[in-house]
């Protein structure tokens, strides 16, 4: 769908939003909604922000997401529904908000989850702020369903254009809290928050979020990475921790390193070996690529196979689905 890869921008997009275009959005929505237009905008550099901000409100009356947002969303579905059947409202479906669906939702999760790590102090404080995040409208991470209904009719414009220039966003009758975009954005080929010398999710106020491959980590781990070394991997007691510190480090390094001893070889390779205190064995096969580089070199690759294998063979046929006695290449390439 000619849709989805513009959709898949407004949700990666990082950078200042544009404030006037946002606010003309949220008048539009306010109108489509029946409503009055709101009578006073509040920015804040962050969702954490935003929160705070809302919290401050005096005056701004009862939250209408449930009009501005919910009953629009849910009446076009109705109507597209209704207008192409189950199996066409499916295939539409398919074809342009599940391709964004998985990475938006989670990246969306992951930012509730930092706000109310952030301004929860205690345990009590957590529900206070969980509720003000179930008035908030995502904006650019509403992506995924606005994708589906583009280029269909007018009625989400206003949405739309607010979710195109600005982040999440909390309306009340009138007043409207709106939240700055990401300042930065690191993802992996997955989709997945990623980086490893710095915050994968940057806010222009600070706020920021830090992960490995998805896997969230404390900043002040990141900072130690660049020193690592196989005793300190080997003395980390978090074994989620002590898994991006293998992955950061290098298998191949870490074996090469610490001393380890291969456990089996045959003509397919060489099966090694980790052992790890209060977590499964870590079992790699070194293999040689048969087929020599430009320089007349051979690569050496490493394949991670369950700790269940005990041969180099049995580790190469896992990675083709098979088991060792089936695996019988013709040549190697």
């Amino acid at each position: 769908m000619q849709y989805v890869e513009s959709w898949r921008a407004v949700a990666a997009a990082t950078g200042a939003a544009d404030r006037a275009a946002a606010e003309d959005g949220l008048r539009r929505a306010y109108r489509s909604a029946g409503l009055a237009e709101p009578e006073e905008f509040v920015w804040a550099d962050s969702p954490k922000a935003a929160v705070e901000a809302v919290e401050k409100l005096v005056g701004a009356g009862r939250s209408v997401r449930d009009e501005v947002r919910t009953r629009p969303w849910a009446q076009e579905r109705r109507r597209m529904y209704d207008e192409l059947g189950p199996a066409g409202w499916s295939a539409l479906w398919s074809a342009t908000g599940a391709q964004l669906w998985e990475t938006t939702a989670a990246l969306a999760e992951r930012i509730r989850a930092g706000v109310v790590a952030a301004l929860a102090q205690r345990p009590e404080g957590e529900s206070a702020v969980r509720l003000v995040l179930l008035d908030a409208v995502l904006g650019q991470h509403d992506a995924a369903w606005l994708a589906a209904f583009d280029g269909r009719g007018d009625r989400l414009d206003g949405l739309a254009e607010v979710a195109r220039h600005a982040g999440w966003w909390w309306p009340y009758e009138r007043t409207v809290v709106l939240s700055e975009r990401p300042e930065a954005l690191h993802r992996d080929e997955a989709g997945r928050l990623d980086r490893g010398d710095g915050p994968a999710l940057l806010y222009p106020d600070g706020f920021a979020l830090y992960a490995w491959r998805g896997m969230p980590v404390p900043a002040e781990f990141l900072a130690e990475l660049a020193a690592l070394t196989p005793e300190r991997i080997r003395n980390e007691e978090n074994a989620e921790l002590r898994r991006v510190m293998l992955e950061f480090y290098g298998y191949d390094r870490y074996l090469a390193e610490s001393g380890a001893e291969p456990v089996h070889r045959d003509e397919t390779g060489i099966l090694w070996r980790i052992a790890l205190q209060g977590d499964e064995d870590v079992v790699m096969v070194e293999v040689v690529n048969s087929t020599p580089e430009p320089d007349g070199t051979h690569r050496t690759y490493w394949l991670r196979v369950p700790p269940t294998t005990r041969t180099a063979k049995g580790g190469v046929a896992w990675t083709f689905g098979l088991d060792g006695e089936t695996y019988a290449p013709l040549r190697q390439t």
